[in-house]
């Protein structure tokens, strides 16, 4: 962090505590907590207006849908989602902010039959990664506008293949009209959880991600604190920025334990994921967020079999400092599922995912990320029955 940024830092540290205050509950208090979890004894946190366990559709219902799709989108809430993850958002290259899983979309659309875009394929260093497609960056929206999305892992998914074609991609706009609609038609808030994808590479192109969030947030009147709309990231730098712009609850996403968030191996930081989730890394995460999106590895490990070992410490420890875990993801294929809860060998089959959500919600983990939100709301009922 520079000086200025830090400066930035020290002036919002009191606003975003602030914030923290009203949104969640402290002491193991809940606001939004429904009066079935309380009976059940959870002891898990919320989102004000969330129940909690908070089921999060993934990128939808891509469990049963292309994701990042209206249709994925809604279905979710038909199926009972209490928030959708609506844009992992990737700029145009004329500036606009689309929902595509990452910004190569050679799996997630089209693109690949429309031989007027042939020679946009190009490999590129991805977060340190070399990677070859087509990138949203290299297309204007009028252009993407003409693709359709498809189902990114058919072998797992081959019933999702009969829709692909059907929808085309989001914007971000777009996604925030559809919220308040919805609202309207459902007669509750609907609430998003979009992320801000890989936002050093396109920083480094000249298509911050966090100005043109927090811009459309606040044409929408959706950057308060008491907005329904959450943001997350998995680069902690990201999280700094839009905490400087915007007031909505933000979460700071956590993959394996030796990984290093892009941001810091830019910087030059050496600090791991197992860095930031021990005491003192979560406490400074609480100086700037109010929750974290660990991958459930990082709240139950499993072992050299793939069977589960003990759960960690992680929950507790993020709920000392006042954080919610919102780990990601539950899915309902064997080979997403611990080997306990796994049936049979194929691919696209489906294992014992309620014990699995059992298993996990009895860590005190405050929501989930599922690609099953039907599942995760069943299985939530199950959980606070007892």
């Amino acid at each position: 962090m520079d000086s200025d940024q830090a400066n930035e830092q020290t002036q919002t540290t009191g606003r975003r505590a602030l914030l923290g205050a009203a949104v969640l509950g402290a002491g193991g208090a809940v606001l939004g907590l429904s009066g079935t979890a309380r009976a059940a004894g959870h002891g898990g946190r919320g989102l004000k207006g969330l129940p909690v366990p908070t089921v999060i559709g993934h990128r939808g219902a891509s469990g049963y849908r292309p994701e990042h799709t209206f249709g994925s989108y809604e279905l979710a809430l038909d199926l009972g989602a209490d928030v959708v993850e609506a844009g992992d958002l990737v700029p145009t290259r004329d500036g606009h902010l689309v929902c595509r899983h990452e910004p190569e979309i050679g799996g997630t659309t089209d693109v690949a039959s429309h031989p007027e875009f042939a020679d946009r394929r190009t490999t590129k260093v991805l977060d340190g990664v070399p990677t070859t497609g087509w990138f949203t960056e290299d297309f204007t929206l009028a252009e993407l506008k003409t693709l359709r999305a498809v189902e990114r892992v058919p072998a797992n998914r081959p019933h999702n293949t009969l829709y692909d074609g059907r929808w085309e991609i989001p914007t971000f706009e777009e996604v925030l009209r559809w919220q308040d609609e919805q609202t309207r038609k459902r007669g509750k808030q609907v609430w998003i959880y979009p992320e801000t994808k890989h936002p050093t590479y396109f920083r480094k192109l000249g298509l911050g991600l966090e100005e043109r969030v927090a811009k459309l947030l606040r044409k929408y009147g959706k950057d308060g604190r008491n907005s329904p709309v959450i943001l997350q990231s998995f680069e902690p730098g990201s999280i700094q920025r839009l905490n400087r712009l915007v007031d909505n609850p933000l979460v700071v996403l956590l993959s394996s334990a030796d990984s290093r968030p892009y941001d810091f191996v830019e910087a030059n930081d050496p600090r791991t994921v197992a860095d930031l989730i021990t005491p003192k890394g979560l406490r400074e995460i609480a100086g700037y967020a109010q929750g974290i999106g660990p991958t459930l590895d990082l709240v139950i490990p499993k072992k050299a079999d793939g069977t589960l070992a003990e759960p960690t410490t992680l929950v507790s420890d993020a709920h000392k400092v006042g954080l919610i875990l919102h780990p990601y993801t539950m899915r309902n294929e064997n080979p997403f599922l611990p080997a306990k809860y796994r049936k049979g060998t194929a691919a696209d089959a489906y294992g014992d995912v309620f014990g699995a959500f059992k298993k996990y919600f009895a860590t005190g983990i405050d929501g989930v990320f599922t690609d099953n939100a039907d599942t995760g709301v069943l299985a939530r009922a199950d959980f606070l029955k007892g």
